[in-house]
């Protein structure tokens, strides 16, 4: 028995890096997880690692960008699990260039994934929220649910090439704090997490002319390895951070001792500020 025992969380882009180890971490504390992400493979994947360990999951693939996938996401705990009590933000991908260079579609892409994604859910699950909390006040319940939403310290400092990533993930600030407000009164705590260097697929040294497939866009991988030296020698702790390393900072946030946290931005990078 958990911390998160018999809760029910949906976590998107979490086939893989950060969002894999948040939905591992879930699960181990008893929470019941809707894995999401553009790819079958590595949320089968994750899916039977959850359940090979003792855990319940299940799948929704599938891009987070698509028109019908907020209610899709939402109605897979519903139907599935009975209930939502966590949602992660995660899902994700950067495409950088010097705003003198980038595309409309560029920009929109980046503002699609991190912040018109992360709306859709939560408005998706706005009903259910209200009509939970209005049955649990009649019968003297107070329950808390609990969102997280992911950031970047792109989004709090800006960055240079990154000019959409940093502006969606600032954006995602604003609605983190502005639902805290609206949904306080629904016990609904609602938070958000900025990364800084988190060692994964997207942020590893790049290897000659390596690209991602990402819904159709030939994104190029990694990092020069000459600007990760130089990151990673900027950071108070001398590395870049691990995927259950993030995933702790998430996850904290989701236990009963935040029941009284919200509204809040923890920014997890090592001690590094830009």
């Amino acid at each position: 028995m958990g911390k998160l025992a018999g809760k029910v969380a949906i976590v998107s882009g979490s086939g893989r890096g950060i969002g894999r180890a948040v939905a591992l971490k879930l699960a181990e504390e008893g929470a019941h997880v809707v894995v999401n992400d553009v790819d079958s493979a590595p949320a089968a994947e994750t899916v039977g690692d959850i359940v090979a360990a003792g855990g319940q999951a299940v799948a929704c693939v599938g891009s987070v960008t698509a028109g019908d996938f907020a209610e899709r996401f939402v109605h897979t705990a519903l139907s599935q699990f009975g209930g939502l009590d966590i949602i992660i933000n995660n899902a994700g991908y950067t495409w950088d260039n010097v705003v003198q260079k980038m595309s409309d579609e560029q920009w929109q892409a980046m503002l699609d994934v991190h912040l018109t994604a992360p709306f859709r859910v939560l408005r998706a699950a706005a009903d259910f929220f209200r009509a939970a909390a209005k049955s649990e006040s009649e019968s003297g319940q107070e329950t808390y649910r609990k969102v997280v939403n992911v950031s970047s310290i792109a989004g709090v400092g800006g960055n240079a090439g990154q000019a959409n990533y940093a502006a969606a993930k600032a954006g995602i600030v604003g609605l983190t704090r502005t639902l805290a407000k609206e949904w306080g009164r629904y016990r609904v705590n609602v938070n958000c997490v900025a990364f800084g260097l988190i060692n994964t697929r997207l942020t590893s040294a790049a290897a000659g002319d390596a690209v991602l497939d990402i819904e159709g866009r030939q994104i190029k991988a990694g990092v020069n390895p000459q600007l990760l030296q130089q990151m990673a020698a900027m950071i108070p702790l001398g590395r870049g951070g691990t995927p259950e390393e993030a995933a702790g900072a998430i996850v904290m946030l989701c236990y009963p001792e935040a029941n009284y946290v919200s509204g809040e931005l923890l920014v997890c990078g090592g001690g590094f500020r830009i």
